[in-house]
Order: structure tokens, then C-alpha cells, then sequence
């Protein structure tokens, strides 16, 4: 058998770059007949609204199977490191929402590459483009009952959460099952000194340290020693805080977005948006494609129909996700009009560089309280 010349392995190596370029440069159009010979997707999301997307992406392209896996963002990290020690991809498309995590430990180790579809590479921020893809904004702020409390937010300072009338009846998920919970308390230690300009305006005094490092810090210890409630899972969180018929109802950190289940579920849900220093955090949920993906054509068709058709809220593939209390970061997607606005939002956006810098001394701190 003949061997190949070294220029021609060198032709190769040089094409070999070039090729994975012209798949990421193909359009809706180009990917489609590529898409429906592979004929699946397989995805991995931290929200259960992947439901929604499958029954839209079908209905769009007929003959791809869309196989949606509902997964925590802690879950899928853990996951996709396990698959990818042992030599095997099982995921095409991966949307999670811990980038201070997902990033090192998935994008640096090679696990997941990053798509931005041309159709919309010029109606994004830079911030949405790299490392991963964002299709949205969503959060983890602090939420109260509206049925109970018409006039408002029953609390309008984080410090009020520490204080005895609070005690046992402010809910969370449990930081150390959920990432974003963790990326909340550590965004919480980054702005210490928000946080002690906030204790002055609510204690009328400067506050005192004891031997916490900073405010952020001195904060989570009191919200612990004021008996703060840790559950499994955001449902647990909105159903405690939103059920209708309460007369003295908790608050808790939960998304935002989870007021378009009220009607449904029978909540009222609503979020505590004039809070000092900040209600919580606000953060990009990504998108990122498997290396090695056995459905690289499909995977890209997929992430560009989340990111929404040409009209003005995104049509049937950005639908579950344009809500009220979801951000899109595509410009020419015209706000919710039932959203707070985005200007006018009082959440920290984070810095998920910074976060990943100090989260684990974070979670051992939690780890050390509860």
C-alpha cells in the first residue's frame, strides 16, 4: 500500500482547520439535508423548557429527533467530565448556566467548543459571543408573595434577612447542590462593600466585622444564624414563597422567570426588584457544542434555532424563553412588557472570571455553617 507523502499529510493537517470553519460558517439552509442525515440532537439542558424546544425544533425540521435531558448544571459538569475521561461523547449541544464553572472546566479542558451562529453574530454584544454562546439572561433574586404583600416587597434590604422577624422563613436552594445558588453567595463576598455601605443605611451604624474578613462574608454567616431555609430544587423555593391563600408568607432566592408558572401553579410569585444593595445576581445561560459531537451538523441547526428567528421576539424557538424575567442578549429581541426593564433591574451581573476566583472558599465557608 502506498503511503502518503509528508506533504500530503501536512495538506491534510492544513485543510483540517478550513473544514471545521466551513461548518461553522454553513446557514440554516446549508446545515438542514446534513442535519436530517444525521437525523438526532442530543442535549443537555438545566431547564426543563428544553421540553418546549423539542416540540418547536421538530415541528421546524422534520426528521431530526431532538433527545432532550433535563440536568442540572452541577449534574451535567460532573457528567461530561466522567464521559469525557472515559473516551465516549453522548451529548451534541450542552446549554447550562454555571460559566464560572463550565468555562475552566469545560471549555479550557477541551470538552465544549464554542458555536456562534453567523445569522446572528452581528445582533450580539461581544460579552454573548465568547467563551460560550449566551441566548439569555437569567437570575436568581430574591421573590415574595404579591397576594400577601399587594403594596410591595415586604423586604427592601438584603440585612433585613438577618434580622429575628426573618428568622426561618427565608428559602434557598441548597448552594452546594446548585451552582448559580453558590454563584449568588459568592457575588455577595465580591460586593462586600456594597454590602456594608447597605448595614449602615439599615442599621444606622458601621457594621462590625467580628472575625468575618468582609460584609459579604459577615452576611452569610447571619443569614445562616437567622435559620435560612436550604431545599432541593427552585420548585421547592416558589411553591413555599408563591402558594396562594398565605398570610404571612417567606421570601426566597429563586428565578425571576418562574412568575410565568403562577397561573398554572397557583402562586404569586413576584420579584423583590427595589432591594439595597441588590436583589441577586444575573447571569448568561450558554451554549456550547460537545467536542467530537456524532451530530456536528444538527448541533449547530439546534443552537441557531434557539437563538430565535428574524421577527421581534424570536419566534417558536425562542418562545420558552422569551418571558418576563428572562433577558435576551440578541439586540433586535424587543424587551418582555411585563419585565422589569433591564436598565432598571437591580441585579449584579456577574463576572464569571471573578466568581470562579473565590467560589470554592465560598462553598467552604457554607459548608463550614450549615
Amino acid at each position: 500500500m502506498r503511503q502518503p507523502t509528508i506533504a500530503a499529510l501536512l495538506a491534510l493537517l492544513a485543510a483540517a482547520p478550513a473544514l471545521a470553519q466551513d461548518i461553522d460558517a454553513m446557514s440554516p439552509e446549508e446545515l438542514l439535508p446534513l442535519a436530517q442525515e444525521e437525523g438526532q440532537v442530543v442535549v443537555y439542558s438545566f431547564t426543563s423548557r428544553i421540553a418546549r424546544v423539542e416540540q418547536a425544533f421538530e415541528e421546524a425540521y422534520p426528521g431530526i429527533d431532538l433527545i432532550g435531558y433535563d440536568i442540572s448544571s452541577t449534574e451535567q459538569i460532573a457528567r461530561l467530565q466522567a464521559e469525557a475521561a472515559a473516551g465516549t461523547v453522548n451529548a451534541d449541544v450542552v446549554y447550562i448556566s454555571d460559566a464560572p464553572v463550565a468555562v475552566p472546566a469545560l471549555v479550557e479542558t477541551g470538552i465544549l467548543v464554542n458555536y456562534v451562529p453567523p445569522r446572528v453574530a452581528d445582533r450580539l454584544p461581544d460579552e454573548a459571543k465568547a467563551p460560550l454562546l449566551s441566548n439569555r439572561l437569567s437570575t436568581k433574586v430574591l421573590m415574595y408573595n404579591e397576594e400577601a404583600h399587594p403594596d410591595g416587597s415586604p423586604v427592601t434590604n438584603l440585612w433585613q434577612l438577618t434580622r429575628p422577624e426573618w428568622r426561618g422563613r427565608v428559602l434557598m436552594v441548597d448552594p452546594l447542590q446548585r451552582g448559580d445558588y453558590l454563584d449568588l453567595m459568592t457575588e455577595i463576598v465580591l460586593r462586600s462593600d456594597e454590602m456594608a455601605e447597605a448595614y449602615e443605611a439599615e442599621f444606622g451604624e458601621p457594621i462590625d466585622l467580628g472575625d468575618a474578613p468582609d460584609a459579604g462574608t459577615r452576611f452569610i454567616e447571619d443569614l445562616f444564624a437567622n435559620d435560612v431555609i436550604l431545599v432541593s430544587s427552585t420548585d421547592d423555593v416558589n411553591a413555599a414563597v408563591g402558594a396562594l391563600g398565605q398570610e404571612n408568607p417567606p421570601v426566597g432566592f429563586t428565578s425571576y422567570s418562574d412568575r410565568r408558572d403562577n397561573e398554572d401553579e397557583g402562586w404569586a410569585l413576584q420579584v423583590a426588584n427595589d432591594v439595597e444593595p441588590a436583589n441577586g445576581i444575573i447571569f448568561p445561560a450558554v451554549l456550547g457544542i460537545a467536542a467530537n459531537a456524532p451530530h456536528p451538523h444538527a448541533a449547530r441547526l439546534l443552537i441557531d434555532f434557539m437563538m430565535g428567528d428574524d421577527s421581534e421576539t424570536g419566534g417558536p424557538g425562542y418562545a420558552p424563553f422569551y418571558v418576563a424575567g428572562d433577558y435576551a442578549t440578541r439586540t433586535d429581541i424587543v424587551p418582555h412588557p411585563d419585565a422589569v426593564p433591564l436598565d432598571e433591574f437591580r441585579a449584579w451581573r456577574i463576572d464569571p472570571v471573578a466568581t470562579a476566583a473565590i467560589r470554592g472558599e465560598v462553598g467552604d465557608l457554607i459548608l463550614t455553617l450549615q
